[in-house]
């Protein structure tokens, strides 16, 4: 069963083909449930003029924001500009192309992409400056927006507990656009907390299914708080 065993031996291996101009899908949600070893090796590899795909760019310094930090984002595609300055001065100067996507949105662009859907119509965005330049139609009475679906060259994902097969289960808000992600990449990269035998993960708990799973590799990890707030 040597062939199904996913793991791998280095974050350089879990990269390996990652070159510049790809697009990279990024799960997480602020600074809950992200790659953040596959983000840090990314900048180590110095890959450049990437596209990026993720709900937002992490905060200065850490997550997504340090590739923000040695210019080696050209593009995002996010929905959320969040606490992170260097992303709102690069676009603010014209520097980062910045493609903001409603959430919903932008988690149903990963899900079609993963699924083989090629577009999909949407109300949300109808009559906003999101619609402009796309087609729109009138199904039963209501406008809508065509959105096309997104597929990334590579997918980084984090999860919480895999078996060698690639088989994943997320916790709490790791599952918002990790599971998507997964989907959604040619070559798909998962790093979790903890890699357990064939078997032992129940398999109704599984939220990715190790079809979808190139590359997987044990990390650990921060977990920062993006905004602490303490009650008086």
């Amino acid at each position: 069963m040597a062939g199904f065993d996913k793991r791998v031996a280095s974050l350089e291996e879990a990269l390996d083909g990652l070159e510049d101009g790809m697009t990279v899908i990024a799960g997480g949600f602020g600074l809950c449930g992200i790659p953040e070893n596959l983000i840090q090796a990314i900048r180590d590899r110095g890959t450049r003029d990437l596209t990026v795909v993720s709900n937002n760019c992490g905060v200065d310094g850490f997550g997504l924001g340090v590739l923000l930090e040695d210019r080696q984002i050209r593009k995002i595609i996010a929905s959320y500009v969040g606490e992170n300055a260097m992303f709102e001065r690069q676009m603010l100067d014209g520097e980062l192309e910045v493609e903001l996507t409603p959430q919903g949105t932008l988690a149903e662009k990963m899900r079609a992409g993963g699924a083989g859907i090629p577009a999909f119509y949407t109300a949300t965005g109808y009559g906003t400056p999101i619609a402009e330049g796309k087609e729109t139609r009138v199904i039963d009475g209501r406008d809508y927006v065509l959105e096309h679906a997104i597929r990334g060259d590579f997918a980084i994902v984090k999860g919480w507990k895999a078996d060698w097969y690639g088989n994943v289960i997320y916790r709490h808000t790791a599952q918002n656009f990790n599971p998507l992600a997964a989907t959604a990449g040619r070559i798909t990269v998962v790093e979790v907390e903890e890699i357990v035998a064939p078997g032992e993960l129940p398999p109704s708990q599984i939220h990715t299914p190790g079809i979808y799973v190139d590359r997987l590799l044990c990390g650990t990890f921060e977990k920062r708080i993006e905004q602490r707030t303490l009650s008086a």
